[in-house]
């Protein structure tokens, strides 16, 4: 196959874990950031991980994969973020049993003080970091404190999972396929407070575009069940599968990065934690919260001017409040 273009390096943080083990080989093959777009693949994680990230080596040599020129497994940070055109920040200090949300907040701001500052002093500055680690849009917030000299627009964290979550259950109730639903919304933290959206959506029943309030046609279901499955959905497959959302977040995360590179349809908007600092939904400026976005040319915008209902506007406020404690929690540490 001809090199059509020069390979971009791509790290995964957390690479020897099993949301990576779903997400190298969608990366490796072309599905994320094009079919002609040859990739050095940077996998990073701790050193007691190393043994295995040498197992997920060989596999993806075995795989044969002919966009794939290089896999640099690392420990070391100056060795990870260098020269960087995209970061996906998939570990992170998961929470114990007994463990305090404050307590599991200290232990991330560590780890994302540290990426951060190595992306400052390793990477490209038009690097794109995705954080998926939880707290993600804390941690994200971090991640961009620590790194002053990358604009702030390059930095996001993933709520994608949860925007497929909501659209597929929209689907599901309506007899239709996921694509057939557009332009659901995840507001706020990537956390049981976010709030799924669906009064601007629109589903395809039978060619004809329809609100989703009328195509589902059961707002009680909309206003209750339908919101508290996809807040909790991540819990319910750890209660099922005794593991976490892996093929599902990897999957999302492939749609956030491609996306984020090549743009999205016109008319569309996608959900993503970005920088709210200008945002025409009143939420406070310095947080890393989740809005509708458009992207075009690697630049993402807040779609702006969306009718906002009393019961939305509670529900946006209500996960606001918890980013900005999360946030001023986290600060507090950084400042340590």
């Amino acid at each position: 196959m001809p090199d059509l273009a020069d390979p971009i390096r791509v790290l995964v943080t957390g690479a020897a874990g099993q949301i990576a083990y779903s997400l190298l080989y969608s990366i490796a093959k072309g599905d994320v950031f094009g079919k002609d777009q040859p990739i050095i693949l940077v996998l990073l994680d701790i050193p007691p991980m190393l043994p295995v990230l040498d197992g997920v080596v060989m596999e993806l040599q075995d795989c044969a994969l002919p966009l794939l020129r290089e896999v640099i497994p690392t420990d070391k940070v100056e060795v990870g973020f260098k020269d960087l055109d995209a970061a996906i920040l998939v570990g992170s200090m998961p929470r114990k049993e007994g463990m305090e949300r404050k307590d599991l907040l200290k232990a991330n701001v560590a780890i994302f003080k540290t990426q951060g500052a190595a992306l400052e002093k390793y990477a490209k500055k038009t690097v794109r970091v995705l954080v998926v680690g939880n707290p993600a849009n804390t941690n994200c917030l971090i991640a961009s404190k620590s790194a002053p000299s990358i604009p702030k627009e390059n930095f996001s964290c993933l709520t994608r999972l949860d925007h497929n979550r909501a659209r597929s259950q929209v689907a599901m109730r309506c007899g239709v396929p996921a694509d057939a639903v557009k332009n659901v919304i995840i507001w706020g933290n990537h956390s049981s407070t976010q709030y799924p959206d669906v009064h601007h959506a629109m589903v395809n029943v039978r060619g004809k575009e329809v609100e989703a309030y009328d195509a589902v046609k059961d707002d009680s279901w909309l206003k209750g069940d339908f919101i508290s499955t996809v807040q909790l959905r991540g819990a319910a497959v750890i209660k099922a599968r005794k593991l976490s959302s892996a093929m599902s977040a990897a999957k999302a995360i492939c749609d956030h990065m491609r996306d984020w590179w090549f743009g999205t349809l016109d008319g569309e908007f996608m959900s993503m934690g970005v920088y709210a600092g200008g945002n025409s939904y009143g939420i406070p400026e310095d947080l890393i919260y989740s809005f509708p976005v458009h992207i075009k040319n690697k630049l993402w915008n807040i779609h702006d001017g969306l009718p906002i209902n009393d019961f939305s506007r509670a529900k946006m406020d209500a996960t606001a409040a918890e980013l900005v404690e999360e946030r001023d929690t986290a600060l507090s540490f950084l400042s340590q």
